[in-house]
């Protein structure tokens, strides 16, 4: 390297060094005084928490107006349909949640799903009402009213307004040590006329640290949720079967629901190639617990309460 173009690498670094710490001297005036007036840390705690669940709030209404507009759907009348209405008016008798309106529309795979809270409205697919016997599709309501009653995807939509509140946080104290670190990291190595050993500087390696963290906590938290919506799809499971007392009527559902949302590939099975490292990962980061773990433990609730009927009849003869 010519000595020209050495002095022109610290020439800029000094430079850069100096534009980051004035930047970095700028900011630190600028929030003293926001620092001086700050308020307690618990009302700044209320504050906060409370915009994030009004957000959470606001975005989950939004975003529920927005699926029943895109979905086209039609509200199924008493008259249309007597004895689906005549279980559900008997589900609801049994539940802490008011009569749903039933919505139908054509979904790309058989499906139904719960949307709003409190009344709400539960959405079917054309296809159930083929697929599924009367028994079966009293314990998918079933399943939806639980979702209902817990009003399961409001909490889990202002849970989630609250973790990206707290990632944002996180990232707002972060951002401006990244950017510091890294610029003085690179500018230090524009002045030894290395500019490429700025990331093995014990400088660069924080900012990578700190970036690593605010990702890997993002993450995590993320993860956390997705199990925790995973166990509000078991916990309906159990809410369902508990109401209707027909483990066997919901796994049943599931499994033709599971079966028709599937393409046969006929001949060709043997070819398809299956990854068990990207099935992990996708049940990892998946809404929904794996169907056919779902409808093993239906199953295996069933025969546990068979079980305990043989058992309790057996006792009674004695």
């Amino acid at each position: 390297m010519s000595v020209t173009r050495r002095l022109l690498m610290a020439v800029v670094g000094l430079l850069s060094l100096l534009v980051y710490l004035a930047a970095a001297y700028v900011g630190y005036m600028l929030l003293l005084p926001v620092w001086d007036s700050r308020p307690s840390p618990l009302m700044a705690t209320l504050v906060i928490i409370g915009t994030a669940i009004a957000l959470g709030v606001l975005n989950y209404w939004a975003a529920t107006a927005q699926l029943k507009r895109s979905l086209d759907a039609v509200e199924l009348s008493r008259a249309r349909v007597p004895e689906v209405y005549r279980r559900l008016d008997t589900l609801v008798d049994q539940m802490d949640v008011e009569t749903p309106t039933l919505l139908l529309a054509e979904l790309p795979v058989p499906n139904a799903f719960a949307i709003g809270g409190g009344a709400g409205a539960i959405v079917v697919d054309r296809q159930l009402f083929r697929l599924l016997s009367v028994s079966e599709f009293e314990a998918l309501l079933a399943h939806e009213l639980a979702h209902l009653e817990t009003r399961d995807a409001l909490v889990q939509t202002v849970a989630y307004s609250l973790v990206q509140t707290f990632i944002g946080l996180v990232g707002l104290v972060v951002f401006p040590i990244v950017v510091l670190t890294g610029g003085i990291a690179r500018s230090l190595a524009l002045l030894r006329g290395d500019p490429s050993s700025w990331s093995r500087s014990w400088l660069g390696r924080a900012q990578r640290y700190a970036l690593q963290v605010v990702a890997g906590l993002g993450f995590a938290v993320t993860l956390l949720i997705l199990g925790y919506s995973r166990r509000r799809e078991l916990a309906a499971d159990d809410r369902a079967i508990e109401i209707t007392e027909n483990p066997l009527g919901l796994a049943r559902a599931l499994a033709k629901i599971e079966q028709a949302s599937k393409p046969d590939p006929g001949l060709l099975r043997q070819l398809y190639v299956h990854n068990e490292a990207d099935s992990d990962l996708s049940r990892l980061l998946s809404t929904h617990p794996p169907m056919d773990e779902r409808i093993q433990r239906l199953q295996e609730r069933a025969q546990h309460g068979s079980s305990a009927r043989v058992s309790k009849s057996s006792g009674s003869r004695r």
